[in-house]
């Protein structure tokens, strides 16, 4: 089964536009990694300053390879005199045990 990857980000009301901005310009860099499966980036409604960035990947291993990828590569979000839109990061991990999708009529 699948895995799946949720990196924690704490961004100040103030960041939130660069953080969103950041990832659109990044739009499609993982769709082509090797076991890439789904991402989302989740923004908070209401009452916190916590980002979701939800990847799910086929394998811990074609995770792995991806985030060494992306880590030799600075991760493609910095810059000269970019500071980070996060202040904070965690990232969860999760194995896909039971899933479901729409009912087809």
């Amino acid at each position: 089964m699948s895995v799946v990857k949720i990196n924690v980000l704490t961004v100040p009301e103030e960041q939130r536009e660069v953080l969103e901005k950041r990832f659109a310009q990044r739009a499609g860099a993982v769709e082509g990694q090797d076991g890439f499966e789904w991402f989302e980036l989740l923004r908070p409604v209401e009452g916190t300053d916590t980002y979701l960035v939800y990847t799910r990947w086929r394998s811990e291993e074609d995770f792995q390879k991806w985030l060494n990828e992306t880590m030799r590569q600075g991760h493609g979000g910095g810059g000269e005199g970019r500071r980070p839109a996060a202040s904070g990061s965690t990232l969860w991990s999760f194995e896909v045990i039971q899933q479901a999708g729409p009912k087809e009529s």
